[in-house]
């Protein structure tokens, strides 16, 4: 059986409302995903396999207040290519050898006037 997805309009009023219908699909069997859409966010979003929306949308109804079953569709699944393996090129670069000179020995040469230490 493929994945549907039902959405669910529910009379929601406040955020304690909405927490309790969410735990209630979440915890029905089959439930993949539930989520809040709509401008008010009075529309339950549920992805799953093997749900009875009917019962779904009848506890919903008890359970919260009035709900209305909107659409029950199979879930389109998007084909993501695979991206190519990211090929990186590294920039050729040449390191030539360099010639260090020796270093160079500084040679004090004393002048012939100045004799101090003789």
């Amino acid at each position: 059986m493929a994945k549907q997805k039902i959405m669910i309009k529910v009379n929601m009023a406040s955020d304690k409302c909405r927490s309790k219908a969410m735990a209630l699909v979440a915890s029905t069997s089959g439930v993949d995903s539930v989520a809040l859409a709509g401008d008010g966010k009075d529309q339950l979003v549920v992805v799953g396999d093997g749900v009875d929306s009917i019962k779904l949308t009848t506890a919903l109804r008890k359970k919260v207040g009035h709900a209305t079953l909107m659409t029950v569709g199979e879930v389109k699944k998007e084909e993501k290519k695979p991206e190519p393996a990211a090929v990186v090129e590294y920039p050729w670069s040449y390191h030539p050898y360099t010639f260090t000179p020796p270093p160079q020995h500084v040679v004090y040469q004393y002048p012939a006037s100045s004799s101090w230490w003789w």
